[in-house]
């Protein structure tokens, strides 16, 4: 299955022997989950897509032990409990560590993520960098810290990830954050480029994986508000989001109210390139273009 028919319809018929998905008797993060048909429905879909990342991205390929990022907002916690679901299922055959890099923002709750996890029963490694007085020290006073802070999170995320014997970083982005990352580097890097679903890092030891990229942020919200996950808000260290990310934000979101579907639309656009039709000449051989003349025999 592509792409395409994987997000044409959210609701169409799932992966063989799915739409039977047996919901009771599931990892202990579900034991407090709701029993509704929408409840289940949405789970279903996000386990669907979830496999489908991982089928259509080969992200299990030579794969045995994955450190998944959590930093306690609502889709790290989404991803991590569906991949415990389809490991639990014996449809993940990888080791799962969940990980959290205490970056030293004033007023963070430590107890929460070790206790949660602790609750499920899941391996887990909290890391404390002070990451956090290293980006307040770099960027202006009034600038937005998120760029740095997440560039020196994902080098100790790699560095905690060799230290465990991991062979991927796995990260909980979306189909939105994929869309917006385009849209940014569209506007303002002058590129067309995305957030890849697999990624080899720079130093080509590591993958990176975001198995969530087919899933839909309204999702992710929906789900752990369902699951009433202990969530940790992203606004700890006073920064927000940089405004090219919002604003880009704020545009698919005005796209796609007032043309349902247009968000699915852009993502399969993204996995159907044609480089014949676009102006780089590094990924078409527009100088290696010729007429052919009919020869005389066929005239």
């Amino acid at each position: 299955m592509n792409l395409v028919n994987t997000i044409d319809s959210q609701d169409a018929a799932i992966l063989e022997g799915e739409d039977e998905l047996d919901l009771s008797g599931v990892h202990p993060v579900f034991a407090k989950a709701p029993r509704s048909v929408s409840f289940n429905k949405l789970r279903k879909r996000l386990i669907r897509q979830v496999r489908q990342a991982i089928s259509d991205f080969d992200m299990l390929k030579g794969q045995k032990r994955w450190l998944v990022g959590l930093s306690g907002g609502k889709d790290s916690y989404g991803l991590l409990a569906v991949l415990l679901d389809l490991q639990w299922r014996g449809l993940l055959p990888v080791e799962l560590i969940a990980c959290n890099l205490d970056q030293g923002q004033p007023n963070f709750p430590k107890h929460i993520l070790p206790e949660y996890l602790a609750s499920i029963g899941v391996k887990h490694r909290i890391e404390y960098r002070d990451t956090y007085s290293i980006v307040k020290e770099k960027v202006p006073s009034g600038g937005t810290y998120c760029s740095l802070c997440s560039r020196l999170r994902r080098g100790n995320l790699y560095r905690i990830a060799r230290e465990e014997g991991c062979d991927a970083l796995v990260l909980g982005h979306h189909r939105e954050d994929i869309l917006e990352t385009f849209f940014m580097n569209f506007f303002h890097g002058g590129r067309l480029s995305a957030m890849p679903a697999k990624l080899l890092n720079d130093e080509k030891d590591l993958f990176v994986l975001r198995p969530l990229a087919y899933a839909a942020e309204e999702d992710m919200a929906r789900f752990a508000q369902a699951m009433e996950f202990p969530i940790i808000p992203c606004d700890l260290c006073g920064s927000q989001d940089g405004l090219q990310r919002n604003a880009m934000k704020e545009m698919l979101a005005g796209i796609e109210a007032k043309m349902p579907g247009r968000k699915d639309a852009m993502l399969r656009a993204l996995a159907h390139v044609d480089p014949s039709h676009l102006l780089d000449p590094k990924l078409f051989d527009f100088a290696g273009l010729a007429v052919t003349k009919p020869s005389q025999t066929e005239a």
